[in-house]
């Protein structure tokens, strides 16, 4: 692993343990030319996802571009930082399993709005008015009346009534 200071090749692990959540391996790295400290994550990869953009340009899949962009939606909210991470192992999971070697941006959206939608409403809505490009105040409206309409639906259905 290379050193993030130096550029060194020649870093040594420390302490390796798992993750909170036992989804991947936590290494301490020190490096011995310049004596930075470091931490490192190995995470399973069932397979090569490649992105297929709006653009129609391809790119190699991000785990961390997708939790910087749930962490945006999720600024200065009451989320625990261990729902986060099985939001986002949840979305890469279903991302792997779906056989796909080739997924649209479209797709990797919707699957994270739909996780948001059950973590946090804010978040949510912050997401999809990126997601969904909002250019005026009324689309956060329509998003939150759809919002408030699945949720006294699902209100229903806990309480025994039927869904229309």
């Amino acid at each position: 692993m290379r050193c993030p200071y130096c550029g060194s090749l020649d870093t040594q692990v420390k302490d390796s343990r798992p993750s909170e959540d036992h989804s991947a391996i936590r290494r301490r790295r020190v490096c011995p030319d310049c004596g930075g400290r470091f931490t490192t994550f190995e995470r399973v990869q069932l397979r090569e996802i490649t992105v297929l953009k709006r653009s129609g340009k391809r790119a190699p899949f991000d785990r961390d571009k997708l939790a910087r962009s749930i962490e945006v939606a999720l600024r200065k909210r009451p989320v625990e930082p261990e729902r986060v991470e099985r939001l986002i192992n949840g979305v890469v999971r279903q991302l792997e399993s779906q056989g796909e070697g080739e997924i649209t941006s479209e797709d990797i959206g919707s699957l994270v709005m739909e996780a948001l939608k059950t973590l946090d409403d804010i978040a949510y809505v912050r997401f999809a008015s990126v997601y969904r490009n909002f250019t005026e105040a009324k689309e956060f409206g329509v998003l939150i009346d759809e919002l408030s309409a699945d949720q006294r639906e699902a209100g229903n259905d806990e309480a025994g009534g039927t869904r229309d």
